[in-house]
């Protein structure tokens, strides 16, 4: 009786860290299949709750300790309703100098939320599409990492803009 209990208040309590984060308005991951191949995109489409609030915006990802590289390039575009793209080559650390996985998390998978964009105003009615694919290269050679390990699942989050509530 008493491990029922136990299994009951950890649901709870997990049920509610996720209730109360009162910033979240978008978040999503898809799972990457053992190895993200370099022209493999993951897609997210998104419907925002107004357009007079600002948000911010960010890349989460979940990688193991097979991910062996201290950086990530990423390519982010995102599809306006009205057929505008902004197309964005970013660089986040994935490692401290020592080859420590940056990120959170207590087991083998480590959580990073990377900033993407800041401040961002949907003032387009309609529904929008962030595209994410991974750039990488090794030092000194010219064609991209064909198939990229340790990232496990690849995700997309909208916050509220701390200037906006």
């Amino acid at each position: 009786m008493a491990r029922s209990n136990v299994i009951l208040l950890l649901l709870i309590v997990a049920i509610s860290a996720v209730s109360c984060d009162s910033n979240r308005v978008f978040d999503s991951y898809k799972s990457v299949p053992n190895k993200w191949h370099k022209d493999s995109i993951v897609s997210f489409n998104i419907t925002p709750p107004d357009s007079t609030n600002a948000y911010n915006l960010f890349v989460n990802l979940r990688n193991t300790s097979a991910y062996k590289f201290n950086n990530l390039f990423l390519i982010v575009e995102m599809q306006f309703p009205h057929g505008k793209t902004i197309k964005d080559t970013l660089e986040y650390r994935m490692a401290d100098p020592t080859g420590k996985l940056l990120g959170v998390g207590y087991t083998d998978v480590k959580e990073n939320k990377l900033w993407y964009k800041e401040g961002v105003l949907f003032n387009e009615a309609g529904n929008y599409t962030v595209n994410i694919q991974h750039a990488m290269r090794e030092n000194g050679k010219v064609n991209g990492v064909e198939e990229l390990t340790g990232i496990t699942d690849v995700g997309f989050r909208i916050e509220h803009s701390a200037n906006s509530n």
